[in-house]
């Protein structure tokens, strides 16, 4: 699972995958602190991983399945890149810009509006993520 593997790098356990016609065609997770790139989260080096796969920024009719819900850095490279669907495990009620804290995604101002359905697996999603910050914080 792409999300433990982020965890066993100490990073955040965030992991994506994106998927178009039942085909995933890319795989990634957390690396902000092994690649010291703040914006290398999940779904963005997911993003960049299919672009350069498919020869095109524009991945259509792709959905990206995720840990967490996304942030607001994440949701503009996700409506840039013209996904069709996120679907995310646990919300993010700190920085989720997908209906949480924001719904940047869903809001009607950008240039692509995105289709959404979270909650799915939240539960072993979220005690992954709150085992993750158990630990680091010596609790």
């Amino acid at each position: 699972m792409a999300a433990e593997a982020a965890a066993a790098l100490g990073e955040v356990p965030v992991g994506a995958v994106l998927v178009r016609n039942g085909e995933i065609i890319a795989r990634a997770h957390n690396t902000p602190i092994g690649m010291s790139d703040p914006t290398a989260h999940a779904e963005v080096l997911a993003l960049r991983q299919a672009a350069n796969r498919e020869g095109n920024y524009r991945l259509l009719g792709t959905t990206l399945y995720v840990t967490l819900e996304p942030c607001v850095m994440c949701v503009g490279a996700l409506m840039q890149a013209r996904l069709d669907r996120v679907v995310y495990g646990c919300v993010d009620p700190k920085a989720g810009a997908l209906g949480s804290r924001y719904d940047i995604g869903r809001d009607g101002r950008g240039n692509h509006q995105l289709e959404v359905r979270g909650g799915v697996l939240a539960e072993p999603a979220s005690r992954l993520l709150q085992a993750f910050f158990r630990v680091r914080r010596g609790a």
